[in-house]
């Protein structure tokens, strides 16, 4: 599913690597949910909150166990994983300018949002 806000004006940002986390985060969901019976749903939503763009991926999977580990880089939950994804995931977001996080969704699932300046700020000297 998306669902995208209507009137969301462009965002100055490098195309390829926004679009390396947005595929990153989906397959992550996509992983999440191979183990998981019933319904399966990847959504992808946008919209403007304030001065940034929220983007945020939602999957019906059982959720994230190490909240406050995923972004480590070198931990994983995967078998074959090598603990890189979500870290350069955030590094990519706060080069632009933004911010990433992860929580768990009510009864299941989890939440991965991140956030990008509507402008880009001047850099300091």
């Amino acid at each position: 599913i998306v669902d995208l806000e209507k009137g969301i004006s462009s965002v100055p940002l490098d195309r390829v690597q926004i679009q390396q986390v947005l595929s990153n985060l989906i397959r992550n969901g996509m992983e999440a949910m191979e183990g998981v019976s019933g319904d399966k749903m990847i959504k992808v939503a946008a919209r403007r909150v304030e001065w940034e763009l929220q983007i945020e991926v939602n999957d019906s999977g059982p959720g994230i166990q190490d909240l406050d580990r995923i972004f480590q880089p070198f931990f994983t939950t995967k078998n074959s994983g090598m603990g890189m994804g979500l870290a350069i995931c955030r590094s990519i977001v706060e080069s632009h300018g933004g911010k990433l996080w992860a929580e768990n969704n009510e009864p299941r699932g989890a939440r991965v949002v991140f956030t990008l300046p509507t402008e880009m700020k001047a850099s300091l000297p």
